[in-house]
C-alpha cells in the first residue's frame, strides 16, 4: 500500500502540471514505466519521451520548487483521498471514456452500489416547476438505490443532491474547483452531508479556484459516472447542454423534462426533445429504459449477504460457457438447494447471468467489483 501512495504522490506532482493530462500522461507512463521515474527524469528524457521543451521545463521547475510537498501535505490534512488509474477503486465508468482523468481527488467514498447512477442536472435559474421536478426526482432515485450524480451548483444541481440526501440516498457532486474550494460557498455544508453519503469529487487538484473554463471539461466526467444524464430544465445557452452532449457522445441514455414553450428555461430541454432525447415523463419510464427496476433489491442483495465461500466457489466453477445447474451442483458438491439459493442472490448481485433455463454464466466485469476472497 505504501509503494502505491508513493507512487500517487508522483500522479498528482505531474497533475499539477499544465497541460499534462490523460494524453500526455500515458505517454510519460509508457516511456518511463512509473509517475515516480517521469517526475524524476533529466530534461533531456523528459524531451525524448515526446514531451514539448516547454512541457518539459515546466517538470524540472515545478520539482524544483516545494509545491509537491506543499499540495501532498494539504491532501493528507483534508483528509482527501487520491484515486489514479491503477486503482481497483477508481470508477470503472469512468475508465471507459476516451482519455479518463489520471488523477481523481475525492472526499467521501465510492461504493460499488454507486454503477447504478443517473446524472440530474440543468438551470441555476430555476423555476417552481423545475424545483418540483428535480426534487421528485432525486428522492425517487434515491427510494430505488440509485445514486444520483450533479455538480454542486445553484438551482436543479443542489436541488438534486438535497432532495436525494433527504430521502436517504447516495449522491455524487463533481466539483469545477479543487475539492478544498466548496463552490457556490453557500453550499459548504450541503457539500459535507455529500461526504458523509456518498462523495465529492474533482480532477482538479487541491486550490484550484471555481472559474469558467473549468465546468464543460467537469460535466464530462458528470456524464461518465452515470447511466443517463436527466435535464431537468436548461435554457438554449445552458451548462446542461453540454452535459447532454457529452452524454450523447459517450453512449449514454438523455432524458429532458418538456416544459411550456413559452419559458426560457424549457428551450433547451424542449430542444434535445426535439433532437431525439428520451421525453421524461416519470421515473417509471426512467427506470424502465435503464434497467433499473430492480435496482433497490440488487442494493439490498449486495447489504444482506456479503460474498461468502459458497459464492466464491461458485463464482469460480462459472466461466462464458453456460453451465447447467445440475453441473454447477456435481462439480460443486454442495446441496442442490444451497447451490440454487447461492445463484439466485449472485443474479441479483450481478456476478452471474441466466441464460437459458437453469444455465448459468459468470460476469467478470461486475464479478471484479465485489471481494471474491469472502
Amino acid at each position: 500500500m505504501h509503494m502505491m501512495d508513493d507512487e500517487r504522490k508522483y500522479w498528482v506532482g505531474l497533475n499539477l502540471i499544465k497541460g499534462i493530462g490523460s494524453v500526455r500522461m500515458s505517454l510519460l507512463l509508457k516511456w518511463f514505466g512509473a509517475a515516480e521515474v517521469a517526475w524524476s527524469a533529466p530534461l533531456e528524457e523528459l524531451k525524448a519521451s515526446g514531451l514539448s521543451s516547454r512541457l518539459a521545463e515546466n517538470i524540472v521547475q515545478a520539482r524544483s520548487g516545494d509545491l509537491l510537498e506543499k499540495n501532498w501535505e494539504q491532501i493528507q490534512k483534508n483528509g482527501v483521498g487520491v484515486l489514479i488509474w491503477d486503482d481497483p477503486h477508481y470508477p470503472r465508468r469512468l475508465k471507459e471514456i476516451d482519455q479518463p482523468p489520471p488523477v481523481i481527488y475525492h472526499r467521501g467514498e465510492f461504493d460499488g452500489t454507486d454503477q447504478w447512477a443517473v446524472a440530474v442536472v440543468g438551470t441555476r435559474r430555476v423555476t417552481a416547476y423545475g424545483r418540483q421536478v428535480a426534487d421528485e426526482i432525486g428522492s425517487q432515485l434515491a427510494r430505488h438505490g440509485v445514486t444520483v450524480i450533479s455538480g454542486l451548483a445553484r438551482g436543479i444541481d443542489s436541488i438534486a443532491h438535497q432532495s436525494c440526501l433527504k430521502s436517504g440516498g447516495r449522491t455524487i457532486a463533481v466539483l469545477g474547483s479543487g475539492v478544498d474550494q466548496i463552490y457556490p460557498p453557500e453550499h459548504k455544508q450541503l457539500a459535507e452531508r455529500i461526504v458523509d453519503n456518498g462523495a465529492v469529487i474533482s480532477d482538479y487538484p487541491l486550490g484550484t479556484q471555481p472559474d469558467g473554463a473549468n465546468f464543460p471539461p467537469r460535466n464530462r466526467i458528470i456524464s461518465a459516472l452515470s447511466q443517463a444524464v436527466v435535464v431537468v430544465e436548461a435554457s438554449e445557452r445552458s451548462g446542461a447542454l453540454i452535459t447532454a452532449a457529452f452524454a450523447a457522445q459517450q453512449g449514454r441514455e438523455v432524458f429532458a423534462v418538456p416544459g411550456s414553450i413559452y419559458a426560457p428555461q424549457s428551450a433547451g430541454t424542449n430542444r434535445l426533445i426535439e433532437s431525439g432525447a428520451h421525453i421524461y415523463t416519470g421515473i417509471e419510464s426512467l427506470l424502465k429504459t435503464l434497467n433499473l427496476e430492480h435496482s433497490d433489491q440488487y442494493r439490498s442483495a449486495k447489504a444482506v449477504l456479503p460474498t461468502d465461500s459458497t459464492e466464491a466457489a461458485l463464482f469460480a466453477l462459472l466461466g462464458r460457457e453456460p453451465l447447467h445447474v445440475d453441473e454447477i451442483q456435481l462439480k460443486s458438491s454442495l446441496p442442490i438447494e444451497q447451490v440454487s439459493s447461492a445463484l439466485t442472490m449472485m443474479e441479483l448481485k450481478g456476478l452471474v447471468r441466466q441464460v437459458g433455463s437453469m444455465r448459468f454464466v459468470a460476469i467478470y466485469e461486475t464479478g471484479l467489483e465485489y471481494d471474491i476472497e469472502g
